[in-house]
């Protein structure tokens, strides 16, 4: 008989209680200074490290009540596509990738539309979540967009579209690539009647995305430090055997270049989204208005109107 593991032991534990589980989920590490970071004082700055400031993804339904007035919209109903109009399968048959993202993220599919007001104006913003699929671009997703398009137009109403993709969808093939013409044909009608189109680029905007809607827009604005691209950097390093410079593809690489009209902080995303589209109402009411009539905002080109 071992008397410290079957008396001394018992009595200590006794003494103690029962052991108390620990989430194993409160903290995380941060991608860009590597510090531990407490979850719940993430989740409070927006998935911001408050240390150097990494812009972590964000949750499609956080960032929807960050934007909309009060935190308060409705989603629109988008309608039903094929399931696996292909019948693809890998590793894993592509209806059963559907049904485990759908269970986890408790979503249909890579994307939400909703309407409400940002700033007492009402607008339609279409929002993807990355967690379903890498954000994926699939009939659903294309569907969804030209349901956001016609609803802004129906209701007269700007169209902001917030992608984090990794580009279109492998699984439905040459089904998912005819979402870049539809996706265009879609916000080409919101420009057609008048309305804003403005497209917030957040990390990550890659592939069949960045080559369709994605950079279309009236104004282009960035978050801070996002990575924007159509394929990736080892790609177009091992393509032109050059290598690429500090920064390639990340939002303030693409400021500098002309392909960003704004690069913004995450905490100051809605009072510019408000702004713009004040100014943009303003000029389209009046004509050739200018729209900057005062100093560029912070991570503004100012060769540029916005």
């Amino acid at each position: 008989m071992n008397w410290l593991s079957n008396f001394v032991r018992p009595k200590i534990r006794g003494l103690i209680g029962p052991k108390k589980d620990i989430p194993d989920n409160l903290w995380e590490k941060c991608p860009g200074c590597s510090a531990m970071l407490f979850r719940r004082e993430l989740e409070e700055n927006l998935n911001v490290c408050r240390h150097c400031g990494y812009h972590l993804r964000l949750d499609a339904v956080r960032r929807l009540e960050t934007l909309f007035d009060d935190g308060e919209y409705q989603t629109v109903n988008v309608p039903k596509v094929a399931v696996d109009p292909l019948r693809f399968r890998d590793q894993k048959r592509y209806g059963e990738r559907l049904k485990d993202a759908q269970h986890k993220t408790g979503r249909q599919d890579a994307i939400i539309v909703a309407e409400g007001t940002l700033g007492s104006t009402k607008a339609i913003i279409a929002v993807f979540d990355f967690s379903f699929m890498g954000g994926s671009m699939g009939m659903a997703v294309g569907e969804a967009i030209v349901t956001a398009a016609r609803r802004a137009v129906m209701s007269h109403a700007p169209l902001i579209i917030i992608p984090s993709s990794g580009g279109a969808r492998m699984q439905e093939g040459a089904l998912s690539l005819m979402q870049l013409p539809r996706t265009i044909i879609a916000v080409d009608e919101v420009k057609a009647a008048g309305l804003p189109y403005i497209v917030v680029l957040t990390d990550p905007t890659t592939g069949g995305v960045t080559a369709s809607f994605a950079m279309v827009g009236d104004i282009h604005i960035a978050e801070k430090g996002a990575q924007i691209g159509f394929a990736g950097a080892r790609v177009i390093e091992n393509t032109i055997r050059e290598t690429l410079p500090p920064g390639f593809q990340r939002s303030e690489y693409l400021l500098d270049h002309g392909m960003v009209d704004i690069v913004v902080e995450r905490k100051d995303l809605r009072d510019m989204l408000i702004r713009v589209l004040r100014l943009l109402r303003k000029e389209r009411a009046g004509g050739s208005t200018p729209l900057l009539t005062g100093p560029v905002p912070h991570g503004a080109r100012s060769s540029k109107r916005i």
